[in-house]
């Protein structure tokens, strides 16, 4: 492929061959959805932090899963925060967990305290997730999709 044809398939951000060419205005559109991104995971460092620094995790250690799985996420995605197909890609990865964390938590916490602070943080908990989520389909409208490698199999001409 020539250097001219290789920079227009690439100039609107096709992946190929595992790496991803990004033009400036779908990279800086991705670099806002991750300071957005790195904003709800804010939110979920507060949950996280309250859940560590209550009283009732001594008699409800199923609590800390919540705050685990936070940690977790947080700590995969906060290194590549300057790569936004990466990030996105992570966050895909981590959100399932995350959002049956979550749920589960939801559970939990009516069984640890009937207090307001442990309903709004199942809230919170949730909302997270839903966050995370509506952030990773907007980066995924505007992430390049991969183009596939070329395979030639065996006694057969090259697709051209």
């Amino acid at each position: 492929m020539s250097q001219a044809e290789n920079t227009d398939s690439t100039a609107a951000g096709e992946a190929s061959a595992g790496t991803v060419t990004l033009v400036p205005e779908i990279r800086q559109r991705l670099l806002e959805l991750v300071a957005r991104s790195q904003q709800v995971m804010a939110h979920g460092w507060m949950i996280r932090t309250f859940i560590k620094h209550c009283d009732e995790v001594e008699d409800f250690p199923e609590l800390n899963e919540m705050a685990r799985t936070i940690f977790d996420v947080f700590r995969a995605v906060e290194t590549q925060t300057e790569d936004p197909v990466n990030y996105f890609r992570t966050v895909r990865k981590k959100l399932a967990k995350l959002k049956s964390a979550a749920e589960q938590f939801q559970k939990d916490a009516w069984h640890a305290s009937t207090h307001t602070n442990f309903q709004q943080c199942a809230v919170a908990a949730k909302f997270l997730g839903q966050q995370l989520e509506e952030l990773l389909q907007q980066a995924e409208a505007v992430l390049p999709r991969p183009v596939p490698p070329k395979i030639t199999l065996p006694g057969r001409p090259p697709a051209s």
